[in-house]
């Protein structure tokens, strides 16, 4: 191999172990980071992590916040691993379970998991009832106006909120999506105490959500399970049996992950 076709080949590899650094340094660092922070946390010229970043962004493996200074893990990377997800037991156990919700109480039940400031779809099992939500795998929902999304949102702390939503606006999608910062943090501590996320027509009028937290081996919420039912068949008794439907499918999935209470 000539001299410079070996250098190139250096300059590539290098490259890349670079690329994977800054992925394992998000996935450490489980929140925004900005341009200097990568740099000086992986000891990388500013120059070098800054075309990185341009790149991994215009690829979609990274996002920003509205201020273009802030970068997130980006849609591309979980759409990735949404496929991955599909093929492993969580995806096969989550099958077997809301065929058996659904067998019970024929409405639809999904799964999710966060991309960044929303949830983003990676399996369903849909009922047989004509009117219904229906989703699409790979689907991304805000955050704060998803019973799923406000599950994940439960989970991280004032500071981790806070970046998500720094000038405390929060896009609306229909009339009753919450969209007072402060009353976000109401519910959030609500649901921790409750442990279980609720939803009333805040993404798609007219359909009400209850979700559940899956957790890992590290006892750290994964995903989430939710179960959506059309406000023409809401009632009492089936309202309570989604509830408790979505509280025994999450403990026997994150079961199924090593979670132990």
């Amino acid at each position: 191999m000539k001299k410079q076709e070996k250098q190139e080949k250096q300059v590539v590899v290098k490259s890349a172990d670079r690329v994977l650094d800054i992925f394992e340094l998000f996935a450490e660092e489980k929140e925004p980071m900005s341009l200097m922070d990568i740099s000086r946390k992986l000891d990388m010229p500013t120059s070098s992590t800054y075309k990185l970043l341009q790149n991994l962004q215009a690829r979609g493996y990274l996002e920003t916040d509205k201020h273009e200074k802030m970068f997130f893990l980006g849609h591309k990377l979980f759409e990735i691993g949404s496929r991955y997800v599909q093929n492993t037991s969580l995806s096969a156990e989550f099958h077997h379970i809301a065929q058996r919700i659904v067998h019970s109480i024929n409405e639809s039940v999904f799964l999710s998991i966060r991309d960044g400031g929303n949830i983003l779809y990676i399996a369903e099992k849909q009922s047989s009832h004509a009117v219904r939500f229906v989703s699409h795998l790979g689907m991304k929902l805000p955050l704060h106006a998803t019973a799923m999304g406000k599950m994940f949102l439960s989970s991280l702390d004032q500071g981790e909120i806070r970046k998500l939503y720094p000038d405390e606006e929060l896009g609306t999608l229909t009339a009753n999506t919450v969209h007072s910062y402060q009353e976000l943090l109401n519910q959030l501590e609500e649901i921790r105490k409750v442990g279980l996320a609720f939803s009333n027509g805040e993404a798609v009028e007219g359909v009400y959500c209850v979700a559940g937290p899956i957790y890992n081996s590290s006892k750290q919420l994964t995903a989430s399970l939710g179960i959506s039912i059309p406000s023409a068949r809401i009632g009492d008794e089936l309202w309570e049996q989604a509830v408790e439907a979505v509280r025994q499918a999450c403990e026997e999935l994150s079961m199924k992950l090593y979670f132990k209470q």
